[in-house]
């Protein structure tokens, strides 16, 4: 009989089972001719028969005499003493089973197989630690509504204790139905498991657990910034680096008139424009330039605010922003009322509040622009000056009512004859002028005539008394040899004391060589 006796060791070994698919590391605590004691991470999954491979070099097929949590005791098939009998399809089956039972329970999805009556057959370690469920309670095959009761009374679910006897029983409903719709629970520690129910061809359910808690934590997250920016008073429009939609908010709809089932997430840019274009305030004949810049700044992320204007009145100030991997974030601010106060304000500011022509401020301004262009260019520039005849005989006989009303009258004068280029301002009093870009001094004058003869044929009524009034104009031209614009105006204000001197209602020119003194002359 061969020696049996066990010596001491402590070598490396492996378990290999299903035709070299299943193995499991061991250390071989002792070792004999017929068998051998192994010491395992966990007996559970070992399969009854199995080859040992010892430092990787023997192989000894072997057979489970016995074990305990973590030990197991071999024999040898094939040894003397032992009983050698072939491995039947069962015992492979078995086996197979056995090593799948081992491979569930290495991964990290929480896995339960239930029969058909709804109790467990099978328990991975994931789903113990899930649930802290212990051995004992995991190996005891209870029922699915003993798993949900266990979660219930260890305060695992996120769940207000009122409503936990109503969520048990519906999540055991739905279990029992075969209800395979993936489900998010939402534990008392803040993780997150997607639950899964399959149901097998037996009639049992194969269930499992999978950590989602990034994933649906920053899914809440993005849903929270959602519904955040639905309620600000911006519109927001979100893009992807292919410029595709992928969140439009309620307030960008409301702007653009765009209805909840048009326009929605993965449509182009182009067709979100094409849903946004219809409000555009824009001529006929510039739309299609327009919505090409506009598509065109976007794509090149042009971050510089401008306005829009809509069909229906509004203004609304567009702001597009980079974001990262090549995405645009564009803003839509309604300004209406802040550029509506801004024009009041410039007009105000530039625009002559009885006459509605420029101010002096404004003018003077305008004229600097020109005397600039004049300069650059030599182009010719004309100025005209007019002033009302005995003006002050007008307020002190018809009151100053009146004496407005005619100032407006030779106002509107002055702008219905003159050119879109042309600037008429009010100098001052009853004082106005004209200037002319691109003008001849002798094109000037005859300007100044028609104006003259214009303002002769309107007639003023103050009670039962009609009145005309004529008015005194100087034309002069722009000289390279000019300091300055203000020196064009003095040419063109003496040209009109001038035509006082004269006599009044007339026109007369600046004649360069020509120095009187006829201010006194014309008081």
């Amino acid at each position: 009989m061969a020696e049996a006796i066990a010596k001491r060791t402590l070598l490396s070994g492996k378990l290999v089972s299903n035709f070299g698919h299943s193995t499991i590391d061991c250390v071989i605590r002792s070792l004999s001719d017929v068998g051998a004691c192994l010491q395992v991470q966990s007996t559970h999954g070992v399969p009854d028969r199995f080859e040992l491979v010892i430092q990787g070099r023997e192989r000894k097929p072997c057979k489970v005499s016995w074990q305990s949590e973590d030990r197991i005791g071999v024999s040898f098939v094939g040894s003397p003493g032992t009983e050698s009998k072939p491995e039947t399809s069962l015992d492979l089956v078995r086996g197979q089973m056995l090593a799948l039972r081992a491979a569930l329970d290495e991964i990290e999805v929480g896995v339960v197989l239930l029969d058909a009556d709804m109790r467990s057959q099978f328990i991975n370690k994931a789903f113990r630690r899930m649930w802290k469920l212990p051995d004992a309670k995991a190996e005891a095959r209870i029922p699915f509504v003993g798993l949900m009761y266990h979660g219930r009374d260890t305060r695992a679910y996120e769940i207000p204790t009122d409503d936990l006897d109503a969520y048990v029983a519906s999540r055991v409903e739905r279990v029992s139905a075969g209800d395979v719709a993936p489900m998010d629970l939402r534990l008392a520690d803040g993780s997150v498991l997607r639950f899964q129910c399959a149901v097998l061809p037996n009639g049992g359910r194969l269930l499992t657990y999978t950590a989602v808690t990034d994933i649906v934590r920053h899914s809440d997250q993005l849903e929270t910034l959602k519904s955040a920016l639905d309620n600000v008073e911006d519109g927001v429009m979100l893009f992807d680096g292919a410029m595709t939609l992928e969140f439009i908010n309620r307030k960008a709809r409301d702007f653009w008139s765009i209805p909840a089932g048009t326009a929605a997430p993965g449509s182009s840019l182009q067709g979100v424009m094409e849903h946004t274009q219809l409000m555009f305030d824009v001529p006929a004949e510039q739309f299609d330039a327009f919505v090409a810049t506009r598509l065109a700044r976007i794509r090149a992320g042009d971050a510089t605010p401008h306005d829009i204007r809509t069909i229906n009145g509004k203004i609304m100030r567009a702001h597009c922003t980079k974001l990262a991997g090549g995405g645009r974030m564009l803003t839509y601010c309604d300004v209406t009322d802040l550029v509506r106060d801004a024009e009041r304000l410039e007009t105000l500011a530039t625009i002559d509040a009885l006459t509605g022509i420029c101010n002096r401020r404004q003018f003077l301004a305008l004229a600097e622009a020109e005397w600039n262009r004049f300069q650059r260019y030599n182009r010719p520039l004309a100025m005209i000056m007019l002033d009302i005849d005995h003006f002050k005989s007008v307020n002190d006989r018809y009151g100053h009512a009146t004496g407005d009303e005619v100032i407006r009258t030779v106002a509107r004068c002055c702008s219905d004859g003159k050119r879109a280029s042309d600037v008429a301002g009010r100098i001052g009093g009853e004082e106005l002028a004209i200037l002319l870009p691109e003008t001849e001094i002798e094109s000037a004058q005859l300007v100044a005539e028609r104006l003259r003869e214009a303002i002769a044929a309107q007639t003023f009524r103050y009670e039962r008394i009609s009145f005309r009034v004529a008015v005194s104009i100087g034309v002069a031209g722009a000289r390279a040899s000019m300091p300055g614009v203000s020196a064009l105006l003095r040419d063109a204000d003496a040209a009109l004391y001038k035509a006082k001197a004269l006599g009044r209602n007339r026109v007369m020119l600046h004649e360069v060589l020509e120095i009187g003194e006829l201010r006194s002359a014309a008081e």
